[in-house]
């Protein structure tokens, strides 16, 4: 049992050594093993003890989860017995709607249709109306081409702008104002002579327009057609307008201006727009380039000034009126006041009759406020009736 079996290093185990450390190990190991098989039991124990707890709260929340059910069960069968009345009134409300509506669709077809019957009444109007305004435009039409025809002549054109011209001289003068074709003491016979008041000489008015060269140069297609007729036309114009100045401006027998008319305000726009040197000419040569409003605006202002001298002939007229009127003023005057006065003398004389009127009333009232039955003072009612 001494004998030494083992050596680890320097230190040397017997039998007996060896023995007793095999059997502390197996103590150790067999209180490791009752201890693992205590911890398992325990564990088990733990185990067993949990899974019942948790089976009791499953258990619970199952009876709730069953009540829960059964709350639900009655809340759906009140919700589908709501639903039942509600989709009842839902399908009652929606027969209503849909009777409501069909009702309004057949009265908005109705109404649809009527207002349809007028609007085509009135397109079969207005067709017709177009029919005329388009037979009217046909006319038109015609007349334009009767027009350009007219145009197209240099006697009928210039009996055109004379027209034009006597048109505006008639609409805005007395007769006696103006006079056409007029016979100036040098044989030369304008278009037109408007008198002025006062013994001045009347203002000369000349129509005929040269059309042929601005025709020309309206239809120029080429810049070398447009610039002959641009030139073509300068020409036409400062002949005109110095034929104008040396037949119509007659010193003492006529104004010292005259009046070149123009019978179309675009020509007219486009002289002052392209052709301004002949517009400083005219001016120079004491011509004056008019269109048709500006011919109507002339004569308006000569209508004013030739109304401005027939007042002022008339003033002294004018005044012995008014003089007469004064003195009928004056009359007036008088005869108001003595009226005035009458009726003071009326209101006085009604004055004293009401005085008279109440004093009769007062003693009336005396007289019945006497006593015959009763004897009484004979001066007391003397007294009475004296009213004193």
């Amino acid at each position: 049992m001494t004998e030494t079996v083992l050596q680890i290093g320097t230190r040397a185990f017997s039998l007996g050594d060896v023995l007793l450390g095999c059997a502390v190990l197996a103590v150790l190991l067999l209180l490791g093993l009752v201890f693992a098989l205590w911890r398992g039991a325990v564990a088990r124990a733990a185990a067993e003890a949990a899974a019942a707890e948790r089976a009791h709260e499953m258990e619970a929340q199952i009876q709730a989860i069953l009540g829960t059910q059964g709350e639900m069960t009655g809340r759906m069968q009140t919700i589908a017995e709501v639903f039942g009345t509600r989709q009842s009134d839902l399908a009652s409300a929606l027969s209503q709607r849909l009777d409501t509506l069909s009702h309004k669709v057949g009265q908005s077809m109705t109404e649809t249709t009527r207002q349809t019957q007028e609007s085509l009444s009135r397109v079969h109007e207005r067709l017709a109306v177009i029919d005329r305004a388009q037979a009217n435009i046909h006319e038109l039409s015609s007349h334009v081409v009767q027009l350009q025809q007219i145009l197209a002549n240099k006697q009928s054109r210039g009996a055109f702008g004379q027209g034009r011209m006597e048109a505006i001289i008639q609409d805005g003068l007395a007769p006696g104002a103006y006079e056409f074709q007029a016979t100036l003491t040098n044989r030369s016979r304008p278009d037109c002579l408007v008198f002025m008041p006062n013994d001045v000489p009347p203002l000369v008015i000349d129509a005929k327009f040269p059309l042929e060269a601005w025709t020309a140069l309206r239809e120029a297609e080429t810049p070398e057609a447009t610039k002959a007729g641009a030139q073509r036309f300068r020409q036409d114009i400062q002949k005109h307008i110095g034929d104008i100045a040396e037949r119509y401006l007659i010193p003492g027998e006529t104004q010292e201006t005259a009046f070149m008319f123009v019978p179309s305000e675009s020509i007219f726009a486009d002289i002052h727009e392209h052709f301004d040197d002949l517009v400083q000419k005219a001016h120079r040569a004491r011509v004056v380039i008019v269109s048709p409003s500006l011919l109507m605006l002339s004569i308006q202002v000569i209508q004013a000034v030739l109304k401005d001298a027939r007042m002022r002939e008339q003033a002294h007229v004018i005044q012995t009126e008014v003089a007469k009127l004064m003195e009928d003023m004056g009359r007036l005057d008088d005869r108001v006041r003595k009226l005035r006065d009458h009726f003071g003398q009326t209101a006085k004389d009604i004055d004293q009759i009401l005085i008279s009127t109440d004093k009769v009333m007062k003693r009336g009232n005396r007289i019945e406020a006497l006593d015959f039955d009763e004897e009484s003072e004979p001066a007391a009612d003397r007294q009475l009736l004296a009213g004193e």
